[in-house]
């Protein structure tokens, strides 16, 4: 167990990725970097299928053999409006549309909707599928508010918008270590990585 593949090729999450889970010392590949380009039908009806359906199909591919892989589905729920976008996220107003357009047009839909009724939270479901084919799910969630505007540019998606009351800032104005201690995808994966350590140490 000596490589990681992670079944995306969005680089601010393999930054983040990367980051923490540098202490358990084994390569931590993309797809791309792996050599595995698939077209992923995401038709789960929930964080943790899509993000098993993402990690087994990659699993499959000749690349992916002898390697650990972890998918992850995350989205952010806005209770206001009945947990949109939710698993519908990545894909929300068309995947190839700007999250600056996306973060705006939730901003007016909740135009004039009073600060206690903006809760919020961005959840990650971490999938892994071991060589042995063993899959194990973990679940991070991180609670907040939308915002009225875009502040910070250290995050990327819906990070701008998102607005921790307790920090008195938004994901992406936290600094990376700040953001990784407490974002719903640096839970999700310091739980993975306690699973991936101890199988490490029973190889041994």
């Amino acid at each position: 167990m000596e490589k990681i593949i992670f079944a995306t090729g969005n680089a601010g999450k393999m930054k983040e990725i990367r980051e923490i889970l540098a202490d358990l010392h084994m390569d931590v590949l993309s797809m791309k970097e792996a050599g595995i380009v698939l077209d992923i039908e995401e038709n789960g009806s929930s964080f943790e299928e899509n993000a098993v359906i993402k990690a087994k199909a990659v699993a499959q591919h000749p690349n992916a053999r002898g390697a650990v892989v972890l998918a992850d589905d995350s989205g952010l729920e806005i209770d206001y409006l009945n947990g949109e976008p939710g698993i519908y996220s990545a894909r929300y107003m068309g995947e190839d549309t700007s999250y600056h357009i996306k973060n705006q047009n939730l901003v007016d839909r909740l135009e004039g909707v009073p600060d206690e009724k903006r809760t919020a939270r961005f959840v990650c479901v971490i999938a892994a599928v071991f060589p042995d084919g063993e899959v194990l799910t973990e679940r991070g969630t991180i609670e907040g508010k939308i915002g009225y505007e875009e502040r910070g540019s250290n995050g990327f998606g819906y990070d701008p918008i998102f607005y921790l009351p307790d920090m008195s800032r938004s994901t992406a104005q936290l600094m990376p270590e700040e953001k990784n201690a407490v974002s719903h995808r640096g839970k999700a994966l310091q739980q993975m990585k306690q699973e991936l350590t101890k199988r490490k140490e029973n190889v041994k």
